[in-house]
């Protein structure tokens, strides 16, 4: 039996509840949901929904990387937003980190994202 392994990185936001950065279990890394946090001083993003999605990617970039993977390993992206007017915004800072055989993807309008937010994003990456 495959046992999981936890990853973290001082380079993406510390957990804000009960949960890890990301799990590698086998040759599969699942990343929990990113928000726009800073790691270094825990502060939200707040400066545009670019700036938030660039900064989400960011964070997620890092946590692939803890695991020796690259944004190129993603298979399977989860983007929610508050707003789906912003999708085409999210969408243009999303796509400059997969120019090229971007993963899978779904995108969804929430009512609320924590530390009010305005985009989460989740990955699975597979080596």
């Amino acid at each position: 039996m495959k046992k999981s392994k936890v990853i973290f990185t001082e380079k993406a936001p510390k957990p804000i509840g009960p949960y890890s950065q990301a799990i590698l279990r086998g040759n599969t890394l699942f990343v929990s949901g990113q928000v726009a946090i800073l790691p270094a001083t825990g502060e939200a993003v707040t400066s545009g929904i670019e700036n938030e999605t660039k900064q989400v990617m960011e964070n997620i970039k890092a946590v692939v990387e803890a695991a020796g993977m690259t944004m190129g390993d993603i298979v399977k992206s989860s983007i929610f937003l508050i707003d789906m007017n912003n999708f085409v915004k999210v969408n243009e800072v999303y796509g400059n980190y997969f120019p090229s055989n971007p993963p899978a993807r779904e995108t969804v309008q929430v009512s609320a994202l924590p530390k009010k937010v305005n985009v989460e994003i989740s990955v699975i990456a597979i080596r």
